[in-house]
């Protein structure tokens, strides 16, 4: 038996070494997988959707050539589709049986810009000649293929998959086949020396039978009677001994599982009638499912900060520069108005200093609007600079994308005062709204805001908006406040009077929502403020930033100076008790001089 054991051992050990190596060798699967695809056609735009890209798992391999310049990047398909528009493109699918196939949409348009850094690319790559990159995105983003927007889209384009072709099992099979191979060699000794030990003398010496012990004489004792109707103790007494104890636990069985399965038969509606209930669970229904879908936010937080870095870097340069074309490719609005101005200043006087350039990180807060469709709104807040102190200071952008093949654009670029803090807002995973300016869901309707605002800084406590609006904290009132304006028409001669207005800015009121129902809400507003000679023959001097703007320093008609006030407010919701408008951040600078007429 021993042998047969080992030669069993040997045959198991065999297959499992033999099955373990195989796995590795023979029966090895491929590494990776490919699909490629040749295009003949004058389109423009090659794309391969998201579902296609993941036809395998793992990442995608995307090799591209067959143009002089070569462009991939990778969005979402929404964003991509949006883009290219009515232009013809080639559209890349894979078969049922793995193979690429092309097939050509026609369009009415012809015309592409550029692709190159365009800001709803997740990521871009441009090379020469031929183009190898690695990705792995979802099915909701798509590849776009291009070469510089002229000429046709590359020719040659295939992609390759990684397989998983690893052997969990081989090496457990070849240390399992070695473990029964080490068992069936120690069967084999042991049937071996068995064997041998087996062939010595079989007979033994036999020896005399010993005599029977005699039985003890042991005299015995009669025990009387047990009196009738009463137990002997005999009959009272448990019996002892080892068949005693299986009698009592063969008789007290059948009692137990007797009373088992009576319990048994009962228990589960006992213990559903008594036992505590959990709470029952909300199946939400398909329609509820469909009305709880929410729009994609604008952008990711990675591609907000690559795109605040190209802001940066190209408002550095168009600062630098002076140069109005280069910064209207990135600013607009009253971000765009303030620039243009302070150009015009430094560039009549140099001792002018220009303003704080918009930095490109780190970016502290992303805020995205939920949006598929145009324009979209994206809030962020960067950090700016430290002072000796190791106090940090953060500018908030309002950056709006008009159209899927406009770049995105600073409308707002605030500094947030001191103390500001910002209130509790959606991940930029998730996204907030963007409200109409004149919705009624909060204190006041940001269509009002600014003029509202305005009436405190005329008035200070006269205004019947004073209660709405927070005062600690609220250093451009004390800048330019009520007692700020009084002092300063007080240092003008008596030959000068000088008279404060204000009016809505050319500015978007954007108007984001924040997690307790409230809202940020940046607006734009304009003070202006007229000085006029008030005697015949006097003339007005002009400060030297108005100088700068209006080409001379006296003037006898009088001088109007706008400035143009770029704010951020804390708006609470309706519903809140006592909650009042506090002012986050501001941006303040001479927008236009003029001569009155």
């Amino acid at each position: 038996m021993r042998f047969v054991l080992a030669i069993v051992c040997f045959v198991l050990a065999a297959l499992s070494i033999g099955l373990g190596i195989a796995q590795r060798t023979v029966f090895a699967l491929p590494k990776e997988t490919s699909a490629s695809v040749e295009l003949d056609t004058s389109a423009k735009v090659t794309v391969i959707d998201g579902e296609t890209l993941n036809a395998f798992p793992r990442s995608q391999t995307v090799a591209i050539s067959g143009a002089r310049t070569i462009f991939a990047a990778y969005g979402r398909t929404t964003d991509v589709n949006a883009w290219i528009g009515d232009v013809s493109r080639n559209d890349i699918t894979m078969t049922e049986e793995g193979k690429f196939v092309s097939k050509l949409t026609s369009g009415s348009g012809d015309d592409l810009p550029s692709p190159e850094g365009s800001d709803l690319w997740y990521l871009d790559y441009t090379k020469e000649t031929a183009l190898r990159i690695t990705i792995n995105v979802p099915e909701d983003v798509s590849l776009i293929i291009m070469s510089d927007g002229v000429a046709a889209a590359p020719s040659r384009v295939s992609v390759t998959w990684p397989l998983d072709n690893s052997t969990p099992w081989a090496i457990p099979l070849v240390v399992g086949g070695a473990i029964v191979l080490l068992l069936g060699l120690a069967l084999l000794f042991w049937a071996v020396s068995h064997l041998r030990s087996a062939r010595g003398p079989r007979r033994k010496s036999q020896k005399m039978p010993k005599l029977p012990r005699q039985p003890r004489y042991k005299p015995s004792r009669v025990r009387p009677k047990a009196i009738e109707g009463r137990p002997s103790k005999k009959a009272i007494e448990a019996p002892r001994g080892r068949r005693s104890s299986r009698t009592s636990m063969i008789a007290v069985l059948p009692v137990v599982l007797v009373g088992s399965l009576v319990l048994g038969g009962c228990s589960t509606d006992f213990l559903a009638a008594n036992s505590p209930q959990p709470p029952p669970v909300a199946v939400a229904s398909p329609e509820a499912a469909d009305a709880e879908v929410t729009e994609a936010p604008a952008v990711t937080k990675p591609q907000a900060n690559r795109i605040i870095a190209r802001i940066s870097a190209i408002t550095a340069e168009a600062d630098t520069d002076r140069d109005a074309a280069v910064a209207a490719t990135r600013l607009a609005g009253p971000a765009l108005d303030l620039r243009l101005a302070n150009y015009k200043m430094r560039k009549a006087d140099k001792t002018i200093k220009a303003l704080s350039a918009i930095p490109a990180g780190p970016v502290e807060l992303t805020l995205p609007q939920q949006n598929n469709d145009w324009p979209r709104t994206v809030f962020a807040i960067v950090q700016n600079d430290v002072d000796e102190e190791g106090q940090k200071f953060y500018v908030a952008v309002v950056m709006i994308q008009d159209d899927a093949r406009s770049q995105y654009k600073v409308h707002y670029a605030i500094t947030l005062e001191p103390g500001a803090v910002i209130p509790k807002v959606a991940s930029a995973e998730v996204g907030t709204n963007r409200l109409s300016d004149d919705i009624g869901l909060l204190t006041i309707a940001p269509s009002d805001l600014a003029m509202a605002y305005s009436d405190v800084l005329m008035k200070d406590t006269e205004s019947e908006n004073y209660d709405l609006f927070e005062a600690e904290g609220d250093t451009l009132r004390v800048a330019v406040g009520l007692a700020a304006k009084k002092t300063a028409q007080k240092k003008l001669p008596s030959t000068a009077k000088l008279i404060y207005e204000s009016a809505l800015g050319n500015g978007q009121t954007v108007t984001l929502t924040t997690n307790d129902n409230g809202a940020l809400v940046a607006v734009n507003l304009n003070e202006i403020e007229t000085v006029k000679a008030v005697e015949a023959g006097a003339a007005v001097n002009a400060p030297k930033t108005v100088k700068s703007l209006l080409g001379k320093s006296l003037s006898t008609k009088g001088i109007k100076a706008t400035y143009g006030d770029q704010l951020l407010f804390y708006v609470p919701p309706a519903t809140e008790e006592g909650g009042k408008i506090v002012l986050l951040g501001y941006s303040q600078g001479l927008i236009a001089a003029s001569e009155l007429k």
